[in-house]
């Protein structure tokens, strides 16, 4: 509705449904680490921003703990109470690396606010009608949108702070001047400082039980030798608390110039400039974790894990039946009667490894339900660990995994739809042509088909047109996998609204499978 006071035009915020419960809460909003350190300075900076009306974003290089800022000025938001007797009203905490991830999320809070035209298959439409609500509502709101890689792909899903009472906080990885003006402060998160090095260390070492392993003539020597990047004292802090080495011990394995951990993962492969250091790090805590994990299952569930999307897939994927198969056939067989004998792998023996894995920060989850999460560096390192004969076999084994977990309607679970989708495509780009031969496999028409089913037409269409390419080079353009593509890029041509398209594309395709 709109409402006209001499020549403004007024739009009057959609009328809620009746039962909805306050304060509404979308997303998960990521546990704060341990020895969580505040960052005072980026803290003022974006009260500042915030009194001159500015949504922020933070910004800074992969591991500097941009996304734990924003959840913790989330949390702090949520839980505080206004002079006026009011609290925040709505949080919507949204993973932003692609635009249907904004848009499943966007769908999931018009439904839970009971906005009037919503229907359940059309995720843009419900999407649309919550940022109308955002921009009218009088009520108090905070939207996140966590690790934006893209700005032109959620520009027109950035909300508008409208009436006042509401905001945006957004983390990237992204610095560039596309992220400033038009409302937006860009304030960076840097390095920790020293003294915030120091305070983590110390904290961290003493809240587990062992301050006895923190020597302040050291800590400052290795949280340079860590390149003061709070990814990689995580992982330091890890390995203290469960190796209990002194901390001279740990720092004489990072500057060993002999480790064969440099050789492995040299700096001449870090392109997006974590350092030696890190990496380091990280495969000390990777060999700790192989000394403890009785299950033997470790090393071969970060390979699984490496190869999703950093920003989390569901836990439940690595004991579905097609998981726990690979996982016994993967890991190393036992010797019974002198022959080689590959036992069945359990649930208990997954979540126990995961639990190791856990303990040494290789993982993350941020409770018991929420998706499990590698940084992508960890990933990376991983990746390059895993054997290149056994690649295909782990990658069409994830894939496997993913699909037995795809819901029959995607619109009664569009966070997890689009989690999996999300989960495929990283899958797919790590692995090429892993998924597409010597058939390709049915998780990359599950995407095409989910897209086109929650209203990402133009996504679908991109998406099936690189199917349609590449099964076309790797399979011929007359191989069913590729007539099979061509299909699923006329039914999303078709879906946009591009019935012409749609025809003539239908009608190559039946002449081709004609012959």
């Amino acid at each position: 509705m709109t409402q006209v006071a001499g020549d403004v035009h007024v739009h009057a915020p959609p009328t809620l449904g009746p039962s909805v419960e306050w304060p509404v809460w979308v997303g998960d909003v990521p546990r704060l680490a341990a020895a969580f350190q505040p960052r005072a300075q980026v803290r003022t900076k974006v009260v500042a921003a915030r009194s001159e009306g500015n949504d922020v974003v933070l910004a800074g290089l992969g591991g500097v703990g941009k996304s734990q800022l924003a959840a913790f000025l989330a949390r702090e938001l949520r839980d505080q109470e206004h002079s006026d007797g009011t609290g925040l009203e709505v949080l919507v905490w949204v993973r932003a690396t692609r635009a249907d991830q904004v848009i499943s999320t966007y769908a999931e809070a018009a439904a839970r606010l009971q906005l009037p035209g919503v229907v359940p298959d059309d995720e843009d439409r419900a999407a649309r009608l919550f940022l109308r609500w955002l921009a009218a509502t009088g009520r108090r709101w905070l939207v996140v949108l966590d690790d934006v890689t893209d700005l032109a792909a959620v520009r027109e899903w950035w909300p508008d702070s409208g009436a006042g009472r509401g905001w945006v906080l957004a983390t990237s990885r992204r610095e560039d001047a596309q992220l400033s003006g038009q409302g937006r402060a860009l304030i960076r998160v840097d390095l920790y400082s020293d003294s915030e090095a120091r305070a983590y260390f110390q904290r961290r070492l003493t809240d587990a039980g062992h301050a006895h392993l923190h020597d302040p003539a050291q800590a400052g020597e290795m949280a340079a030798e860590l390149g003061h990047l709070p990814l990689a004292l995580g992982h330091a802090a890890a390995y203290l608390i469960n190796k209990r080495p002194p901390m001279a011990d740990y720092l004489s394995l990072l500057r060993d110039a002999n480790s064969r951990l440099s050789d492995l993962l040299p700096s001449s492969a870090d392109t997006e400039g974590y350092g030696r250091p890190v990496t380091a790090s990280l495969l000390l805590s990777l060999d700790a974790v192989e000394e403890i994990d009785t299950s033997r299952l470790a090393r071969h569930l970060l390979h699984l894990a490496s190869l999703m999307d950093p920003l989390g897939h569901p836990a439940t994927a690595w004991t579905t039946p097609e998981a726990l198969d690979h996982l016994r056939t993967a890991r190393p067989s036992q010797r019974r009667l002198l022959r080689k004998r590959h036992l069945p792998v359990t649930e208990t023996q997954v979540h126990d490894a995961l639990e190791c894995l856990r303990t040494y920060a290789l993982i993350t989850q941020d409770a018991a339900t929420a998706p499990l999460r590698m940084h992508a560096l960890t990933a990376r390192a991983v990746r390059e660990t895993i054997p290149p004969g056994t690649l295909p076999a782990t990658a069409r084994a994830a894939a496997d995994s993913i699909m037995s977990l795809w819901p029959r309607q995607d619109h009664r679970e569009r966070e997890l739809v689009a989690l999996l989708r999300a989960n495929v495509e990283q899958l797919d780009q790590l692995t090429r042509p892993a998924l597409w031969q010597p058939a390709t496999h049915p998780c990359i028409y599950m995407v095409s088909d989910s897209l086109t089913k929650g209203g990402h037409y133009q996504q679908a269409i991109e998406f099936d047109e690189m199917a349609v390419r590449l099964s076309s080079s790797i399979h011929g353009l007359d191989h069913l996998s590729t007539l099979g593509a061509r299909n699923n890029l006329a039914v999303s041509y078709s879906d946009a609204g591009r019935v012409q398209d749609a025809l003539a594309l239908c009608e190559r395709v039946l002449t081709d499978f004609e012959r």
